[in-house]
């Protein structure tokens, strides 16, 4: 038994880990598989015990018994009567509806509560896709198996999927002897893959921006040896994730194919984006292009960026259960508060590490987030105070002082590679006229965009403009200040997805600036997509646009 108890398990079933204490990471490791990490700011990490984290635990093969000891073995205090009464509560109900083979058309749906049966019947968006077979089972078709699972997780029952997946076309995917994962990629795909049976080789792996997602990927495809559908969401990143399959493994180009607006080309290792496959010609047609993911043979499929999975391609995964799935991203957070579908149809959060630890061991750059407030100018006051609040947002973002206030911060930082981002299209095509500086937005041919990332990359361009197309999945490894000039109300997922573009680890720290009109409706989106950072350990100053003077 270990004498040092690091762990505070409260009544409402937040956990509060010091992470100071002597046992701190190897509470972490074993807290982490049944709960989900909310906030890691410097001296005290909290967790979160909830449905959705349980049923993690337990699809993945933790008792409530183990559970349970794990929190008497770290907590300080006794534990709450409360909190083991709901996590031996949630363990019982996960096996309470468990999904298994019957034939070559039909699964079988077991309830084990009779009560739950006759739930399940009375339910009006679970009657098409069940056929009661007796008191205590159902008939699925096998094509609703994903719809059946998502639907009953939004009504709190989660289905436990023992029909195992099924092998796709092999291809030999070897690494190359120069390429070296780090321990905790290594350790992300083994948390996926697990011995191989039942409830494993699906699920979600959440790391850092500039972690190395795209290289815990890869590894799980050499694991696997089987045809992979990659889906990215934009261009950029399918033409970055060829360019890592080539460097890292000996798959050639015959074998790497890319599906996008400019080529389609099938191959045994193909990547597309979310674009492309959910296009359709009218808004009455289905999706001509879901045949990319039906009869391609493949064996595993790539989600990048899951959280911003569109709902077409929800819609297609819920046919694809038999196949590995895999989600890759640096947050599960959703503003529209769709995770529990990531959960059911792509699979459960297998892996998750604080940022501030890759921080720490230098795996992710030291990066400072300053906050820096600016005046609404007087001409604009009168405007503002008349308009409604979406209206207002946009006249505080477009505050025409956030241009001058980015020139100082830009020569305070000569010579570094700095990227200005921003929502308002017009906002940055007034910078990129005031300042002469390379521009990206939607509209720039892809070609292009390719051009001066690369210029960015190799320092020919030291500083770049982009809108939110460069939220996501860009490696731009040199950047290492990111000044944000206007942003998507108060989207948290967007804050860490930009912080992300300057994470990648470089000999110097990195800064993140938020620039923001005071006392207007943009301080406060601020404060909820400042409160993100902050809970991932990450420490905001706020300061006056006169300190740049």
């Amino acid at each position: 038994m270990e004498k040092d108890r690091p762990l505070t398990v409260q009544s409402d079933r937040t956990m509060l880990l010091d992470v100071h204490s002597p046992s701190a990471d190897k509470c972490r490791a074993d807290i982490i598989a049944f709960s989900d990490l909310v906030k890691s700011p410097e001296h005290v990490h909290t967790y979160q015990i909830s449905q959705l984290s349980l049923w993690n635990a337990i699809s993945s093969g933790l008792t409530s018994d183990e559970i349970l000891l794990r929190l008497r073995r770290w907590s300080r205090f006794e534990i709450d009567q409360r909190i083991e009464f709901f996590i031996t509560d949630q363990a019982e109900r996960y096996g309470d509806f468990i999904l298994t083979e019957l034939d070559d058309e039909y699964l079988l749906l077991t309830v084990r509560r009779p009560v739950f049966a006759m739930q399940l019947k009375a339910e009006p968006s679970l009657t098409p896709l069940l056929e009661a077979e007796d008191k205590s089972s159902f008939k699925v078709k096998r094509m609703n198996r994903g719809v059946l699972k998502a639907r009953m997780i939004k009504l709190g029952f989660p289905v436990d999927d023992r029909i195992p997946l099924k092998n796709g076309e092999p291809l030999i995917i070897r690494l190359r002897p120069t390429f070296s994962p780090r321990n905790y990629q290594s350790d992300a795909v083994n948390a996926l893959l697990g011995d191989g049976k039942n409830g494993t080789g699906y699920g979600t792996i959440v790391l850092p921006c500039g972690s190395g997602k795209t290289v815990a990927g890869i590894l799980a495809m050499a694991a696997l040896n089987t045809r992979t559908l990659i889906l990215c969401p934009n261009v950029t990143a399918v033409h970055q994730w060829i360019r890592e399959l080539l460097d890292k493994t000996y798959l050639t180009e015959n074998e790497i194919g890319e599906y996008s607006g400019e080529k389609k080309d099938m191959k045994p290792v193909t990547v597309c984006t979310y674009q492309i496959v959910t296009w359709r010609p009218d808004t009455d047609s289905d999706y001509p292009r879901f045949s990319l993911f039906r009869d391609g043979g493949w064996g595993f499929i790539i989600y990048d960026e899951v959280h911003m999975l569109p709902a077409p391609v929800f819609r297609i995964t819920a046919e694809l259960q038999a196949i590995h799935r895999l989600g890759l991203t640096a947050t599960l957070v959703r503003e529209d508060g769709r995770e529990d579908e990531v959960f059911s149809l792509v699979g459960p959060k297998r892996y998750d590490t604080p940022w501030s630890d890759l921080e720490a061991q230098g795996y992710i750059a030291k990066a400072y987030c300053h906050e820096v407030r600016l005046p609404l100018p007087e001409e604009k006051e009168i405007e503002y105070a008349i308009a409604k609040k979406r209206e207002k947002y946009r006249i505080a973002a477009l505050n025409p002082l956030k241009m001058d206030a980015a020139r100082k911060i830009i020569a305070k930082h000569q010579g570094e590679s700095i990227l200005i981002i921003g929502q308002y299209l017009e906002q940055l095509d007034d910078f990129q006229k005031a300042f002469g500086y390379p521009i990206i937005t939607g509209s720039t041919p892809t070609k292009k965009r390719d051009e001066l990332y690369a210029e960015f990359r190799e320092g020919k361009v030291k500083v770049l403009i982009v809108s939110k197309v460069a939220n996501s999945a860009i490696d731009l490894p040199d950047a290492s200040v990111a000044i944000q000039v206007s942003g998507t109300f108060g989207s948290r997922q967007e804050e860490a997805q930009r912080l992300g573009r300057i994470l990648r680890p470089k000999e110097r720290d990195s800064h993140f600036y938020t620039l923001i009109t005071e006392y207007t409706e943009e301080e406060e989106f601020a404060q909820n997509r400042q409160k993100f950072l902050s809970e991932q350990g990450y420490n905001y100053s706020i300061e006056k646009a006169e300190m740049y003077e």
